[in-house]
Protein backbone atom coordinates (compact mmCIF):
# COMPACT_ATOMS: atom_id res chain seq x y z
CA UNK A 1 0.00 0.00 0.00
CA UNK A 2 1.04 3.35 -0.83
CA UNK A 3 2.65 5.35 2.19
CA UNK A 4 0.97 9.26 2.60
CA UNK A 5 1.87 11.96 4.91
CA UNK A 6 0.39 14.87 5.40
CA UNK A 7 2.44 17.50 6.72
CA UNK A 8 0.24 20.30 8.15
CA UNK A 9 -0.64 23.12 10.95
CA UNK A 10 -3.82 22.79 13.05
CA UNK A 11 -4.95 26.14 11.94
CA UNK A 12 -3.84 26.77 8.38
CA UNK A 13 -6.81 26.64 5.89
CA UNK A 14 -4.24 25.23 2.82
CA UNK A 15 -4.02 22.16 4.28
CA UNK A 16 -7.40 21.66 4.94
CA UNK A 17 -8.10 21.22 0.98
CA UNK A 18 -5.59 18.06 1.10
CA UNK A 19 -7.49 16.99 4.21
CA UNK A 20 -10.65 16.93 2.65
CA UNK A 21 -9.46 15.91 -0.96
CA UNK A 22 -7.98 12.91 0.62
CA UNK A 23 -11.27 11.80 2.85
CA UNK A 24 -13.82 12.38 -0.56
CA UNK A 25 -11.38 10.04 -1.99
CA UNK A 26 -10.87 7.41 0.81
CA UNK A 27 -7.51 7.96 1.00
CA UNK A 28 -5.48 6.53 4.14
CA UNK A 29 -2.80 8.87 5.34
CA UNK A 30 -0.67 10.10 8.72
CA UNK A 31 -1.29 13.66 9.95
CA UNK A 32 2.27 15.52 10.90
CA UNK A 33 1.65 18.42 12.70
CA UNK A 34 4.42 21.45 12.29
CA UNK A 35 5.42 23.93 14.12
CA UNK A 36 5.91 26.76 11.71
CA UNK A 37 7.95 29.09 14.32
CA UNK A 38 10.07 26.02 14.64
CA UNK A 39 10.13 23.61 11.28
CA UNK A 40 10.99 20.33 11.22
CA UNK A 41 14.00 18.84 9.27
CA UNK A 42 10.89 17.20 7.48
CA UNK A 43 9.49 20.02 6.52
CA UNK A 44 12.46 21.86 5.41
CA UNK A 45 13.39 18.88 3.53
CA UNK A 46 10.35 18.40 1.81
CA UNK A 47 9.50 21.70 0.84
CA UNK A 48 13.20 23.77 0.65
CA UNK A 49 11.84 26.79 -1.24
CA UNK A 50 8.90 27.83 0.60
CA UNK A 51 9.38 26.26 3.47
CA UNK A 52 5.85 26.28 3.99
CA UNK A 53 2.71 23.57 4.59
CA UNK A 54 0.91 21.56 3.21
CA UNK A 55 3.19 19.25 1.92
CA UNK A 56 2.20 15.95 0.53
CA UNK A 57 4.50 13.04 0.87
CA UNK A 58 3.82 9.95 -1.15
CA UNK A 59 5.94 6.91 -0.70
CA UNK A 60 8.79 9.59 0.12
CA UNK A 61 8.39 11.91 -2.82
CA UNK A 62 7.07 15.36 -1.74
CA UNK A 63 4.28 17.59 -3.87
CA UNK A 64 4.02 21.27 -2.58
CA UNK A 65 1.53 24.10 -3.22
CA UNK A 66 -2.20 23.27 -1.94
CA UNK A 67 -3.78 23.97 -5.42
CA UNK A 68 -0.91 21.37 -7.29
CA UNK A 69 -1.08 18.96 -4.35
CA UNK A 70 -5.19 18.57 -5.06
CA UNK A 71 -4.39 18.15 -8.73
CA UNK A 72 -1.82 15.27 -7.91
CA UNK A 73 -4.33 13.62 -5.63
CA UNK A 74 -6.57 13.64 -8.14
CA UNK A 75 -4.75 12.29 -10.72
CA UNK A 76 -3.18 9.97 -8.69
CA UNK A 77 -6.43 8.47 -6.80
CA UNK A 78 -9.09 8.33 -9.28
CA UNK A 79 -12.34 8.09 -6.75
CA UNK A 80 -14.88 10.90 -6.69
CA UNK A 81 -12.98 13.00 -9.47
CA UNK A 82 -12.75 16.17 -8.35
CA UNK A 83 -11.92 18.12 -11.84
CA UNK A 84 -14.41 17.41 -14.62
CA UNK A 85 -13.55 15.24 -17.52
CA UNK A 86 -14.35 17.45 -20.31
CA UNK A 87 -10.79 19.76 -21.15
CA UNK A 88 -12.19 23.38 -21.15
CA UNK A 89 -14.11 22.43 -17.87
CA UNK A 90 -11.25 21.64 -16.25
CA UNK A 91 -9.46 24.72 -17.48
CA UNK A 92 -12.43 27.04 -16.05
CA UNK A 93 -12.40 25.61 -12.68
CA UNK A 94 -8.49 25.57 -12.03
CA UNK A 95 -8.94 29.38 -13.54
CA UNK A 96 -11.48 29.69 -10.51
CA UNK A 97 -9.43 28.03 -7.67
CA UNK A 98 -6.19 30.25 -8.98
CA UNK A 99 -8.87 33.34 -9.19
CA UNK A 100 -9.79 33.00 -5.36
CA UNK A 101 -5.96 32.25 -4.22
CA UNK A 102 -5.10 35.25 -5.89
CA UNK A 103 -7.96 37.88 -5.75
CA UNK A 104 -10.65 36.22 -3.56
CA UNK A 105 -8.35 35.44 -0.43
CA UNK A 106 -5.71 38.65 -0.32
CA UNK A 107 -8.82 40.85 -0.85
CA UNK A 108 -11.03 39.58 2.13
CA UNK A 109 -7.60 39.47 4.39
CA UNK A 110 -6.86 42.43 3.47
CA UNK A 111 -9.92 43.76 4.67
CA UNK A 112 -9.60 42.12 7.99
CA UNK A 113 -6.21 43.51 8.54
CA UNK A 114 -7.78 47.44 8.12
CA UNK A 115 -9.96 49.10 10.77
CA UNK A 116 -12.47 52.03 9.54
CA UNK A 117 -12.36 54.07 6.14
CA UNK A 118 -9.53 51.34 5.08
CA UNK A 119 -11.61 48.51 5.99
CA UNK A 120 -14.99 49.60 4.92
CA UNK A 121 -13.08 50.02 1.19
CA UNK A 122 -10.92 46.33 1.50
CA UNK A 123 -14.75 45.36 1.98
CA UNK A 124 -16.27 46.74 -1.66
CA UNK A 125 -13.45 45.89 -3.47
CA UNK A 126 -13.70 41.91 -1.50
CA UNK A 127 -17.85 41.58 -2.85
CA UNK A 128 -16.61 42.73 -6.35
CA UNK A 129 -14.60 40.07 -6.47
CA UNK A 130 -16.74 37.34 -4.71
CA UNK A 131 -19.92 38.82 -7.28
CA UNK A 132 -17.76 36.40 -10.08
CA UNK A 133 -18.05 33.70 -7.94
CA UNK A 134 -21.99 34.20 -7.44
CA UNK A 135 -22.42 34.34 -10.85
CA UNK A 136 -20.58 31.23 -11.22
CA UNK A 137 -22.89 29.27 -9.00
CA UNK A 138 -25.98 30.08 -11.10
CA UNK A 139 -28.20 26.89 -11.60
CA UNK A 140 -25.33 24.51 -9.36
CA UNK A 141 -25.24 23.21 -5.69
CA UNK A 142 -21.96 23.34 -5.54
CA UNK A 143 -19.68 24.63 -7.40
CA UNK A 144 -18.83 21.49 -9.30
CA UNK A 145 -22.39 20.79 -9.76
CA UNK A 146 -24.07 17.98 -7.85
CA UNK A 147 -21.36 16.93 -5.89
CA UNK A 148 -18.16 18.89 -4.49
CA UNK A 149 -15.39 19.67 -6.77
CA UNK A 150 -12.07 21.42 -7.31
CA UNK A 151 -13.19 25.13 -6.81
CA UNK A 152 -15.30 24.17 -3.85
CA UNK A 153 -12.54 22.89 -2.37
CA UNK A 154 -10.17 26.16 -3.20
CA UNK A 155 -12.91 28.22 -1.68
CA UNK A 156 -14.09 26.08 1.27
CA UNK A 157 -12.31 28.11 3.97
CA UNK A 158 -14.73 31.15 3.44
CA UNK A 159 -17.43 28.84 4.56
CA UNK A 160 -16.12 28.77 7.88
CA UNK A 161 -13.53 31.82 8.45
CA UNK A 162 -16.22 34.67 6.86
CA UNK A 163 -18.06 34.70 10.40
CA UNK A 164 -14.60 33.91 12.47
CA UNK A 165 -13.86 37.51 10.67
CA UNK A 166 -17.14 39.12 11.30
CA UNK A 167 -16.61 38.03 15.01
CA UNK A 168 -13.33 39.16 15.14
CA UNK A 169 -12.74 42.32 13.12
CA UNK A 170 -16.84 43.40 12.89
CA UNK A 171 -17.03 42.88 9.17
CA UNK A 172 -19.39 41.32 7.05
CA UNK A 173 -18.52 40.80 3.75
CA UNK A 174 -21.57 38.55 2.66
CA UNK A 175 -25.08 38.78 3.19
CA UNK A 176 -27.80 36.79 1.89
CA UNK A 177 -29.12 39.29 0.12
CA UNK A 178 -26.14 40.12 -1.89
CA UNK A 179 -25.22 37.45 -2.65
CA UNK A 180 -27.72 34.84 -2.10
CA UNK A 181 -26.11 31.54 -3.85
CA UNK A 182 -22.52 31.81 -2.35
CA UNK A 183 -24.51 32.10 1.34
CA UNK A 184 -26.32 29.20 0.50
CA UNK A 185 -23.25 27.00 -0.99
CA UNK A 186 -21.52 27.94 2.45
CA UNK A 187 -24.06 26.44 4.65
CA UNK A 188 -24.38 23.45 2.16
CA UNK A 189 -20.62 22.95 1.30
CA UNK A 190 -20.08 23.24 5.62
CA UNK A 191 -22.56 20.74 6.39
CA UNK A 192 -20.81 18.32 4.58
CA UNK A 193 -19.57 15.28 6.86
CA UNK A 194 -16.02 15.04 5.65
CA UNK A 195 -16.16 18.61 6.02
CA UNK A 196 -17.44 19.95 9.18
CA UNK A 197 -15.97 17.00 11.09
CA UNK A 198 -12.26 18.89 10.19
CA UNK A 199 -12.77 22.13 10.69
CA UNK A 200 -10.69 23.28 13.40
CA UNK A 201 -11.65 24.77 17.00
CA UNK A 202 -13.34 28.27 16.61
CA UNK A 203 -12.30 29.47 19.72
CA UNK A 204 -9.16 28.84 19.48
CA UNK A 205 -9.14 30.28 15.22
CA UNK A 206 -10.64 33.10 16.90
CA UNK A 207 -8.44 33.62 19.83
CA UNK A 208 -5.32 33.35 16.86
CA UNK A 209 -6.84 35.66 14.71
CA UNK A 210 -7.34 38.18 17.24
CA UNK A 211 -3.96 37.93 18.18
CA UNK A 212 -2.75 38.22 14.09
CA UNK A 213 -4.82 41.29 13.68
CA UNK A 214 -4.09 42.95 16.61
CA UNK A 215 -0.23 42.39 16.00
CA UNK A 216 -0.92 43.91 12.63
CA UNK A 217 -2.42 47.19 13.49
CA UNK A 218 0.12 47.72 15.74
CA UNK A 219 2.65 47.57 13.09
Amino acid sequence: MAEVKLLRTWSSPFPLRIVWALQLKGVPYETIYEDLSNKSPLLLQSNPVHKKVPVLLHNGNAVVESLIILEYVDETWKENPLLPEDPLERATARFWARYIDEKVLPSIWESFTKEGKEQEEGIVKAKENLKYLEEELKGKKFFGGEKVGFVDIALGWFAYNESLFEDVAGMKVVTKEEFPLLSAWAVTFADLPIIKDNWPSRDKLIAKYQAMRDSILKE
